[in-house]
């Protein structure tokens, strides 16, 4: 029986373990396994409610291993360190715990397809600073961080006369950067609810640090003006133009010598493949360590490798390459599991084209702007307000119901109902 594995259990990952299992695991036609070094699954969209608390990763996030018990998968826990082709065998660093004490030894996983979706991580470009003094958003253990961080501060504040100020400054005017600016107001004022009533959106001071010429730059103008006509309503500053190229214990220093003061540092800008891919020295990579792919997804170096998600570099037939967009990871995942049936059955495979079905940038309980794109509207359509908010969420639930299924994504989506009449608006702890 072959064995399919697939390294990262992100967005692409995770639905394509799902599909798998249910088509080949559930049948005995072929041995599934699932690796990502953490143990439960976020949808990386909303790592930044993660991080402000707006999202409790307890009761939100999904379990791996109760996950693979349902879908017909195996999941195994562990981080790839390295791949070897002939053999045909991927290896696992040692597990440890928290004590330092040695859980797994370091072991390999042989496999007869690999899929690689190891996602991304943030790209400070070498930054002097940055990486000892800024938090990332990269998974959902340095957005937790963040969040014990965030609390912190907003103790001191609550506690300090009422003039003063709580500074955040955030590098990267990206989705990302813009929707963790709009959220963190929005739970600074649910903070009057819960013992603080001295906290408020008025005692944040946010700087949000564009180095191009506009903030959410991936995206149509209009949205983008759109959200900054937001943010500066809620009074956070926007510096456009501005590049970083320092970080110390007071704040951002700018090109021009300007320090940018802050009390919590946030770096959201620019992505790259995980620094291991080009450690491994097999893959032809870019310059942001992404695997390239053939149109097929396949690896340039070994058809037996797919890759899919952030970490794939695949020009499209008229010179752009893909976005590291959720809907890019969704669509790779689903053009690989045709692709592996069709290998299974001896016919040629398809070719990726991707699809942009548009762009939402939620600015937490404020507003939520974006353009859907498609056949319907023949172009792009601005919406914004309640039908973008709508839409926004929606894309939520179709992850929900690709890694769960119709019925339980909907059990799912009741019992976080049931349970938000109960628990608090926010995590606290």
């Amino acid at each position: 029986m072959k064995t399919i594995v697939i390294v990262g259990g992100g967005a692409g990952g995770l639905e394509l373990a799902t599909q798998l299992g249910h088509k080949l695991g559930k049948k005995k036609r072929a041995n599934i396994i699932l690796v990502d070094r953490n143990r439960s699954h976020i949808w990386k969209p909303l790592l930044h409610e993660v991080a402000t608390g707006s999202l409790d990763m307890n009761s939100d996030g999904v379990v791996y291993r109760a996950h693979s018990a349902a879908h017909y998968y195996q999941f195994q826990l562990g981080t790839m360190i390295g791949l070897d082709r002939v053999a045909k065998t991927i290896r696992l660093q040692s597990l440890v715990d928290e004590e330092g004490k040695e859980v797994l030894p370091e072991r390999e996983i042989a496999f007869d397809t690999l899929v690689m979706a190891v996602g991304s991580v943030s790209n400070d470009f070498g930054t002097p600073g940055v990486a000892e003094h800024s938090y990332f958003l990269d998974s959902h253990q340095q957005a937790e961080r963040f969040h014990r961080a965030l609390l912190n501060q907003f103790l001191r504040i609550n506690q300090k006369s009422s003039d003063a100020k709580l500074r955040l400054a955030i590098v990267g005017g990206g989705a990302t950067g813009v929707e963790l600016a709009a959220e963190l107001y929005h739970v600074a004022d649910l903070f009057k609810i819960y013992g603080m009533p001295e906290m408020s959106g008025k005692r944040l001071s946010i700087d949000l640090i564009e180095a191009g010429p506009r903030i959410l730059p991936a995206l149509p103008l209009r949205i983008a003006e759109a959200a900054k006509k937001e943010l500066m309503a809620l009074g956070i500053t926007i510096h456009e133009n501005v590049r970083v190229t320092s970080s110390t214990e007071e704040g951002f220093v700018t090109g021009d010598g300007t320090l940018i003061d802050a009390d919590l540092q946030v770096w959201a800008a620019g992505v790259k493949a995980p620094d291991f891919i080009k450690q491994i020295g097999l893959f032809d990579t870019n310059r942001n360590g992404q695997i390239v792919v053939k149109p097929t997804l396949q690896s340039t170096v070994d058809d037996t490798v797919f890759v899919i998600g952030d970490c794939c570099a695949c020009e499209q037939p008229d010179g752009s390459w893909v976005p590291p967009r959720a809907q890019s990871a969704h669509q790779m995942a689903s053009l690989v599991y045709r692709n592996i049936i069709l290998s299974e059955q001896g016919k040629p495979l398809k070719e990726y084209i991707y699809k942009d079905h548009g762009s939402l940038v939620n600015l937490s309980r404020y507003s939520t702007v974006g353009s859907l794109m498609g056949n319907l509207t023949k172009g792009s359509m601005f919406i914004e307000g309640k039908l973008a908010r709508l839409v926004y969420i929606s894309l939520y639930r179709m992850h929900q119901i690709a890694i769960h299924g119709w019925l339980r994504a909907a059990a799912v989506y009741w019992a976080q109902k049931i349970s938000g009449t109960v628990k608090p608006k926010m995590k606290l702890h």
